[in-house]
């Protein structure tokens, strides 16, 4: 595997971490269309667990068999897969090495009635991505929960661990819980905090939600206010949370979200290219395409990241 100029540069940011950590990471950034680029384009699919069967796959039923899901992701020529444990197992032989893998390795669900301290139990560990051969973990943090410390003290602990193991960690951030109003889980302040604090944290990719022009915090709002921080667009927001990140040293993708139109999606991912982002984790909006459809907004996705779609 021959690593561009670009990668090479984007593994320079990661001073501390060992050979076997910074391969893994290679191998996520040289896969697939975009590889060399320094952009993303990743196939999430842990929406099962998060909201049901039904709801995730019955849009397109052929996404109940897991197969199917890893299939797209090589079809598609994307960076990675991310997945739960049961359905990376169910592949990880007949797929293995044709694309890299992110464990996610703790899950939420909406049998859960908690709000004022929504968590995520623990389902997997280093242990079996290393036995799957995968490149990352995954692991969602709900920074503003009142479970966030016991959150982050498991993060620590895996982190720690999967460094040790030359695995990276991929952490998507996610603010909730009773201190942050619905419009702050998306807020301006909130979603670029959430993307610092990960990045604190020692994680390697750091997935956030796009960020709207709200500002939440009344102590925030006064310093964005005062120094003219810009946010009137979607470029500016996104520049900014990159910008959060240690300068833009660390990588950045933003969620697709939930199902919207393709225009919409062709949109943000310019505003994430034109701001510096480094890609887009798209789950819901692929997978409950049919396979044809599906390929086609990937691809598209992929050009705009390549910059061949103005």
């Amino acid at each position: 595997m021959k690593i561009s100029t670009r990668v090479k540069k984007i593994l320079d940011c990661y001073d501390s971490d060992n050979p076997g950590t910074k391969t893994n990471l290679a191998r996520i950034l040289m896969q697939g269309k975009l590889g060399g680029t320094g952009k993303l384009v990743i196939l999430p699919v842990d929406q099962g667990f998060e909201h049901g069967p039904a709801r995730s796959f019955a849009p397109n039923p052929a996404g109940y068999e897991p197969h199917y899901h890893w299939q797209l992701a090589v079809d598609a020529g994307l960076s990675a897969f991310a997945a739960p444990l049961g359905m990376i197992e169910d592949g990880a032989n007949t797929f293995a090495g044709a694309v890299p893998t992110i464990l996610k390795v703790n899950s939420a669900n909406s049998l859960s009635t908690e709000k004022d301290a929504p968590t995520q139990a623990i389902t997997a560990g280093v242990h079996d991505a290393l036995r799957l051969g995968c490149s990352a973990i995954g692991y969602t943090i709900y920074p503003g929960s009142d479970a966030a410390y016991d959150m982050m003290n498991d993060l620590r602990e895996l982190t720690a661990e999967a460094k040790a193991a030359g695995l990276a960690v991929v952490v998507w951030s996610y603010p909730r819980g009773k201190g942050i109003s619905k419009d702050g889980e998306t807020g301006f302040d909130i979603v670029a905090y959430a993307a610092h604090m990960v990045a604190l944290l020692g994680a390697h990719i750091i997935k956030v939600k796009l960020p709207t022009d709200h500002l939440d915090q009344p102590e925030a709002k006064k310093v964005y206010e005062a120094h003219h921080i810009p946010r009137g667009t979607l470029i500016e927001r996104v520049r900014h949370v990159v910008h959060s990140c240690f300068g833009g040293r660390r990588i950045v993708v933003f969620s697709g979200g939930g199902k919207k139109g393709e225009d919409s999606l062709f949109e943000e991912a310019k505003a994430i290219r034109d701001g510096g982002g480094n890609g887009s984790i798209i789950g819901r909006n692929s997978f409950q395409r049919p396979h044809a459809d599906a390929m086609t907004l990937l691809g598209k996705l992929i050009d705009i990241y390549k910059g061949k779609e103005d």
